[in-house]
């Protein structure tokens, strides 16, 4: 049997630079997934965009054929007219782009950016189409489906927005599915449930995947057969077990060393001290009013309620949870950006013997002094960086704004950043673009440095990098902290990272605190069942340990039907109990 995709001796370059992909051959059959991992810049991407024809204008194809079809019926798709290569992108062949901000339009609904791809493809009515849609978006994970299809792409979240890409490609059944990176901006149990929907489809349709990711865990639950690929060229491929189970090549297996994983603990581990709070949230509440278009009435939307969290001076606090749970709400709240509800309180402590500040009542001067000691790292790469400006003006503005330093002494900070997260200073010239998008993650923490801050807000800092990247930032986010005395707090979805990283962990859901307790103790002794299902959701380099679909679902569920001592709902939650020393459980007495 031919199979549906042959991709043979594929090269691709750019002006006289030898070529990024070189000579990279591979085959997908109908039904099956195909991984393709590697680092950050090892030339994924680009082969899978050759196969849509949709390479950036300054790309040469250099030589190789892209074979498309079933049966003998097969198409070189390099050879194809615009015109007829249009009229398979978005039907036959979809892909899920890696970042979802630059590829939905701000301006259009996501209802109506969804509904084109049957419109245009199918032939539908609008009315025909919604309905296929609205039944996606509740497919995906979308709790609202009506709203999420009247919404606009600002008014979701990142992971949001991941899951509307995904109903988009998947919406009209294509025979492959090239899926960038699909579960990146995901929490860990959204990512199980669209892994889930994914092998449902290909059930179902026969649909092959292309799956790119640098998570070897979603490899282990979703592949077929893997193609490792480094500096443009295949490293080591064959069937998933093979190469997972036993990697030949020294390459895959420094990538095996490098994935993080939840260790198993043996024993809790002993409360945290709390005696010197850099930053405390004390009932901090965050309600929203939504528009609901026409003459329809507004409503309001809690973001978060009642948090009690704080972060010990040189000690990392992790805040986990799925997305839209509130975790980026306290994030902004935690440096000014967002003004919580009446009756909220957030204090900063610059220094241990010093008396606390309202961020919230700050004077214009006490403000600008805060921006300095406090910075963030934003899940977004793409967006955080200007376009407009090089690597070494995005850099030195924050010294800029604050008047540290001459030109010189400026520019040498920003090489040294450069260094401190693995890039060369020669990069200093360059424009975001021209970098891969772990890349631009490691230039977003190296600006948020620059002004040696006390207090670093990193949401979502690793969720862009591939496993090895993230290990060398992990690990120099832990030099940093631990070298210069920085405090934390930590967004994520990852629970390997928190378990790598946190000295304490806030598990968040529907905007509540559901637990509250140190990494070993929340691993060893999860109590909540939002916990466990978080933990169950991780995936895990191995194929023989898939993750437990079930116990995902019934933790990221509907609280109604969690056990009674822990029901409850919207934001109607049972108090925060301390059930041993240091450990804190939603739930009723």
């Amino acid at each position: 049997m031919s199979p549906l995709l042959d991709v043979q001796n594929l090269s691709i370059g750019f002006g006289e630079d030898p070529p990024v992909v070189a000579f990279v051959s591979f085959q997908v059959n109908a039904g099956e997934t195909l991984a393709i991992v590697g680092e950050s810049g090892s030339g994924k991407t680009l082969t899978c965009r050759s196969i849509l024809r949709i390479l950036p204008g300054a790309a040469q194809l250099r030589s190789g054929m892209v074979k498309f079809g079933a049966g003998g019926a097969q198409t070189d798709l390099l050879r194809l007219t615009p015109r007829q290569i249009r009229d398979i992108r978005g039907d036959r062949i979809s892909m899920i782009f890696q970042e979802p901000m630059r590829s939905l339009s701000p301006l259009h609904r996501i209802g109506n950016q969804v509904s084109e791809v049957l419109t245009l493809h199918r032939d539908m009515s609008f009315a025909q189409a919604k309905k296929d849609v609205l039944a996606t978006f509740e497919r995906v994970g979308f709790n609202d489906p009506e709203r999420a299809f009247r919404s606009y792409p600002f008014e979701m979240s990142g992971g949001m927005r991941q899951r509307a890409m995904i109903a988009m490609a998947m919406v009209a059944k294509p025979d492959l599915l090239i899926a960038d990176e699909p579960t990146t901006a995901l929490d860990v149990t959204t990512q199980a449930q669209v892994l889930g929907l994914m092998k449902d489809l290909q059930r179902d349709t026969g649909m092959a995947m292309i799956l790119v990711t640098h998570d070897l865990g979603v490899v282990a639950n979703m592949a077929d057969s893997v193609v490792v690929m480094n500096k443009g060229h295949v490293m080591e491929s064959g069937p998933a077990p093979a190469v997972l189970g036993d990697p030949g090549h020294g390459y895959t297996q420094k990538l095996f060393a490098a994935a993080p994983m939840i260790l198993e603990v043996a024993k809790p581990a002993e409360p945290m001290v709390h005696d010197d709070p850099i930053l405390e949230l004390n009932s901090v509440s965050k309600t929203y009013v939504m528009r609901a278009g026409g003459w329809r009435a507004q409503h309001q939307i809690t973001a978060c309620k009642d948090v009690n969290v704080a972060v010990q001076r040189g000690k990392t606090l992790a805040i986990v949870g799925e997305s839209g749970s509130g975790k980026t709400t306290c994030a902004r709240i935690a440096l000014g950006a967002e003004t919580p509800d009446p009756g909220s309180q957030v204090l900063f402590r610059p220094t241990a013997d010093g008396p606390p500040v309202s961020i919230n009542e700050m004077s214009r001067a006490e403000k600008v002094a805060f921006q300095r000691q406090a910075q963030m790292v934003f899940q977004d790469p793409y967006s955080s960086l200007s376009p407009r400006m090089r690597v070494e003006q995005a850099l030195t503005e924050p010294m800029e704004i604050h008047g540290i330093g001459n030109r010189l002494a400026r520019r040498d900070k920003a090489a040294e950043m450069l260094r401190w997260v693995g890039l060369n200073p020669d990069m200093l010239k360059r424009y975001p673009h021209a970098f891969s998008g772990g890349q631009r993650q490691r230039l977003s923490i190296a600006r948020a440095l620059t002004l040696d801050p006390v207090l670093l807000v990193c949401d979502e800092p690793t969720s862009a990098l591939d496993v090895s990247v993230q290990e060398q930032i992990l690990t120099l986010l832990e030099r940093i902290r631990d070298g210069m005395g920085l405090s934390y707090l930590f967004i994520s979805h990852d629970l390997a990272v928190v378990a790598r990283i946190a000295d304490e962990v806030a598990v968040m859901r529907q905007g509540v605190v559901v637990e509250q307790a140190p990494p070993e103790t929340l691993f060893y002794n999860p109590r909540h069942p939002y916990t466990k299902a978080l933990i169950a959701a991780q995936p895990e380099p191995d194929v023989n340990r898939p993750i437990d679909l079930n116990e995902v679902a019934f933790g990221a569920g509907s609280s109604a039907s969690w056990p009674d001592m822990y029901r409850f709902e919207g934001t109607d939650a049972p108090a925060l109990v301390q059930i041993e020393p240091g450990h804190k459980v939603r739930c009723h007495v």
